[in-house]
């Protein structure tokens, strides 16, 4: 049965998207579901972030990622027109999953972090994405280049510092990796829909899971 898609994506967004879950299907391959119990105690926690919240709280999508994967940075544009398409529809949820390999992507995360303690955090998630291409894959550290993305989105610099620095914050980030790897997440970006590990080869794969959660 062929679902309904309320909204078209683009044909770029869908070939970006496709590299991007190539890979990701490379690196999931093999990975075994949660236990249902252990999937909906680990998703959502209280403190997670919330970039679009449905009020029925029908259906939520949650994303692990890591802000210095390019596949991540492949997928966004896909999210973010998800976001626009399902907007008031669908509860979609952001989860931390710094890669190790990756030298910048705890930093990354933890400058998301601290932006969010001052109401900042989509801001900084999407800021992160829009300038992977400068920092990206740099084995130097970005702390300076990530705090200059706080002054210009007029953070207290003083409170984004020691929010930066606060090993909480760390520990909030680890919180969300811990939930990730009890899940079965080995590798990003990893989507669940609803408790259920998704295995797209297209965007067009994720409205279509969307719209029968929907029905």
């Amino acid at each position: 049965m062929k679902l309904s898609t309320p909204a078209r994506i683009s044909i770029g967004i869908v070939a970006a998207f496709a590299v991007a879950v190539g890979v990701l299907l490379a690196v999931n391959s093999g990975d075994s579901e949660a236990e249902p119990s252990v999937t909906n105690e680990r998703l959502v926690r209280p403190d997670s972030h919330k970039i679009g919240t449905a009020p029925d709280g029908k259906v939520t999508f949650v994303e692990f990622l890591d802000f210095e994967c390019e596949s991540c940075r492949a997928a966004f544009p896909a999210v973010e027109q998800l976001r626009k398409d399902y907007a008031g529809k669908v509860t979609f949820v952001v989860r931390y999953f710094p890669i190790p390999s990756h030298f910048n992507a705890e930093r990354a995360a933890r400058a998301v972090e601290a932006a969010a303690g001052q109401g900042k955090f989509e801001q900084m998630y999407q800021k992160m994405y829009e300038t992977q291409s400068e920092w990206g894959e740099a084995q130097v550290p970005a702390d300076e280049r990530f705090r200059g993305y706080a002054k210009d989105l007029g953070l207290d610099l003083t409170a984004y510092d020691k929010a930066y620095q606060d090993p909480a914050t760390l520990e909030r980030i680890k919180k969300d990796v811990a939930d990730g790897e009890a899940l079965g997440v080995t590798g990003t970006p990893t989507f669940f829909l609803n408790g259920q590990k998704l295995e797209p080869q297209s965007a067009q794969d994720l409205v279509a899971s969307i719209d029968a959660a929907l029905k």
